[in-house]
């Protein structure tokens, strides 16, 4: 079986369990949905706009994230975009993919069949990390969808891979994603929760004890499901494989033909996605504005909302509002 294969009976079997799993929050002022395509349910979390006729946006989170890594930045635009976020296919609410493809290509394809879908497109469309390698595939192959591309620390390749990403990468080797899990059976979801945040902020003493809570409480129920290091190992080894693509299909090349007006935000403590891919990023993307925020970490948009919520309005302000 290929990298990306999984048997549509395995996939049927995980989803099935998936029900007696807790349930996902959802905060005040959204709404939580599915969205069923031919092999593939997609969960959508929505933030309506604050009047009718918006323009639309879609949000794509990163690996190991889900649509509520959105939840702060989605109010603070709600009066200039109808927003809707997706759990991709095996993270958040969604089940796994019944073809088990987790590439970069076939995340961007579920995004497309969505967005072709509901027939929303174009939007204003959002990206972080995984999600940000993404929203760049789809914008390059179906420029028609994007109005605006805003990419928070994008998983662009990069020849020097920061050292803490490492151990990321390794999850795309066979057999350490199950190691890993018997390594740290005993590990709380306080314990894992609080390591991720050390990985991903760029100040972890900037989250709230309620948002702690929140993210443990979700930590809890992802480790409940029984696709959940199968959706992160293949996820990793999809971006992995999409870093030694070369040509055509090869991401910067891809960058390179963006259409959309594209907004780069990078942290200077992103111990993931380096702070130096900013100026190569901003080269590659030909209508591009930069964002550096220098004491942020992975996860801009969790940890400065507002700036980034600001910087988004000025490129609306360039393009007249829309």
């Amino acid at each position: 079986m290929s990298s990306t294969e999984l048997s549509g009976a395995r996939a049927a079997a995980a989803a099935a369990v998936a029900p007696t799993v807790s349930a996902v929050r959802v905060a005040e002022g959204e709404e939580l949905g599915n969205v069923e395509l031919p092999g593939l349910t997609l969960a959508v979390r929505s933030r309506p706009g604050a009047e009718e006729g918006l323009a639309p946006a879609l949000y794509v989170h990163g690996l190991g994230g889900s649509s509520q890594n959105w939840s702060a930045l989605m109010p603070l635009l709600a009066d200039v975009v109808d927003g809707e976020a997706v759990d991709l296919p095996g993270f958040g609410d969604s089940p796994p993919p019944d073809d088990g493809n987790y590439s970069i290509t076939g995340h961007a394809r579920a995004v497309i069949r969505l967005l072709d879908a509901e027939r929303r497109g174009p939007v204003h469309l959002f990206g972080n990390s995984l999600g940000g390698a993404v929203a760049t595939r789809v914008a390059a192959a179906r420029p028609d969808l994007v109005r605006t591309l805003t990419l928070v620390s994008p998983a662009l390749p990069e020849i020097r891979v920061q050292r803490p990403a490492v151990p990321t990468g390794l999850l795309a080797l066979p057999g350490v994603a199950s190691l890993f899990a018997r390594l740290t059976r005993e590990w709380t979801a306080e314990q894992r929760t609080r390591g991720v945040m050390a990985l991903c902020y760029g100040d972890p003493a900037r989250v709230s004890e309620e948002a702690f809570r929140h993210a443990v409480a979700e930590m809890e129920r992802r480790l409940e499901l029984p696709y959940f290091w199968d959706a992160m190992t293949r996820s990793a080894r999809g971006i992995v494989d999409a870093y030694t693509l070369g040509g055509q299909h090869g991401l910067w090349r891809q960058a390179e033909r963006v259409l959309a007006p594209t907004l780069l935000v990078y942290g200077g403590r992103d111990q993931l996605v380096s702070y130096r891919m900013a100026r190569r990023a901003s080269a590659a993307f030909r209508d591009s504005r930069l964002l550096t925020l220098p004491d942020a970490g992975h996860v801009a948009m969790m940890e400065y909302p507002d700036a980034i919520a600001q910087a988004f309005r000025e490129l609306l302000d360039e393009r007249g509002g829309s």
